[in-house]
């Protein structure tokens, strides 16, 4: 089964360079993982702070390797530092 995951953040203010620099090094690294299909970033229309990732997994247990990975680990604890408020994540399979 597909796994799509939807990963919500609230950026901070003045740290839209920086956390663009981690979006793109994190995107990179998921590239060459086992499962990886697909991802985008998107940015609310109504709130510049507000983005959501959403990432395409060939399964769910790709996407929890992926998200287990020290490497990964450590990028997204550089992210969180940037936001208002924990991430919030949340992952969809197919029917």
């Amino acid at each position: 089964m597909v796994a799509k995951i939807l990963i919500e953040r609230k950026i901070k203010p003045d740290s839209l360079g920086d956390i663009l620099d981690l979006y793109m090094h994190l995107r990179s690294l998921a590239m060459r993982q086992q499962g990886y299909i697909s991802g985008e970033t998107l940015v609310s229309a109504d709130c510049d702070d507000e983005h959501l990732v959403i990432s395409t997994w060939h399964s769910l247990s790709d996407w929890q390797a992926w998200e287990n990975n020290p490497e990964r680990l450590g990028i997204a604890q550089q992210i969180e530092s940037l936001l208002d408020e924990p991430s919030t994540v949340r992952a969809f399979t197919t029917l």
